[in-house]
């Protein structure tokens, strides 16, 4: 009897310890949660309210002065819209042709019959290593004959070398048994590549996606070098970038910042656009696509990050 008494009192000590485990383990979840939207709402926040009425700070989860001036002002010029189109298209075919190539020579390095690989890997990896610098990469773009034009967005980065040795890690683990039976069935190295490999590596394509999809999103730099003085072929970072320093520079002065300051302590409401508000409507134009599309490819990115580094 004492036994049995003995055992349900571990059990319920078990249950409770379990339990307070749990607890803990879901308010820490709940603080990192907190942690990391709250930013971000707060900046939606602040992009929706009066931008003069911002500088009063003091703006938590909702507007204190609810407007669309914010982003009226964001959006009152074609150029946007223009320079919108110019980072879709790039993130588009920038991605597929990325992946594709950099997926094709990961199959060509992987394979072990390929005699030269172990050199032309080392090559490629000591090169995401060693980088000749800004300067050699921009004559570089000019003796291609690539400045102002569209595409020095997509050619320089057709192959991506961290990508590269995450998706060659990734075919390593596959069995060879897949590509040896296609190759008696008579297909070739493409057809194996596109019918075989392709569908075996969805999760690491689908990873590398949203890196590279994220990348040339976000990239405005490039823009700076290669195309500024082309403003047809700007990107939206860049011209959004543009109008957060045009914005600031309006407002730099002592005199602007006093007056500011003062109308907003008196509850004035002009419609103006202040740093904060721009800056704030800047960050939730540039973010908001790719907060879309990454719920869509989060599974694959997991089983990418894990199953690639997993050999048998």
């Amino acid at each position: 009897m004492g036994k049995t008494n003995n055992y349900y009192a571990a059990r319920r000590q078990t249950q409770v310890s379990n339990l307070i485990f749990d607890i803990i383990i879901y308010l820490t979840l709940a603080f990192v949660v907190v942690a990391t939207v709250y930013p971000f709402w707060n900046t939606i926040a602040i992009s929706f309210n009066d931008g003069l009425d911002s500088l009063k700070g003091d703006i938590k989860l909702w507007p204190r002065k609810f407007t669309w001036q914010n982003y009226k002002n964001l959006f009152v010029t074609p150029r946007i819209f223009k320079a919108g189109i110019i980072s879709v298209t790039r993130t588009v075919l920038q991605t597929v042709l990325s992946v594709f190539c950099t997926s094709m020579l990961a199959y060509a390095l992987s394979r072990k019959e390929f005699v030269l690989r172990k050199y032309l890997t080392t090559i490629i990896v000591i090169s995401m290593y060693v980088n000749a610098g800004l300067i050699p990469g921009y004559m570089l773009i000019k003796k291609l004959g690539l400045l102002n034009k569209y595409a020095v967005y997509i050619i320089p980065c057709l192959v991506d070398v961290f990508n590269f040795i995450l998706v060659r890690t990734y075919i390593n683990g596959l069995p060879d048994s897949f590509v040896e039976s296609a190759r008696i069935d008579g297909a070739n190295e493409f057809k194996i590549f596109m019918r075989i490999i392709m569908p075996l590596i969805v999760p690491s394509i689908a990873m590398i996606s949203l890196f590279t999809a994220v990348n040339a999103w976000n990239s405005w730099f490039d823009t700076y070098l290669y195309t500024s003085p082309k403003k047809e072929l700007h990107s939206l970072q860049y011209v959004l970038m543009s109008f957060l320093q045009a914005s600031q520079n309006q407002s730099a002065s002592a005199a602007d910042a006093n007056s500011m300051a003062i109308a907003a302590s008196s509850g004035a409401s002009t419609n103006m656009v202040t740093p904060i508000s721009i800056r704030s409507s800047i960050t939730v134009v540039a973010t908001l696509p790719i907060l879309i599309v990454y719920p869509f490819v989060q599974k694959y990115f997991v089983v990418g990050m894990t199953i690639g580094g997993v050999k048998e």
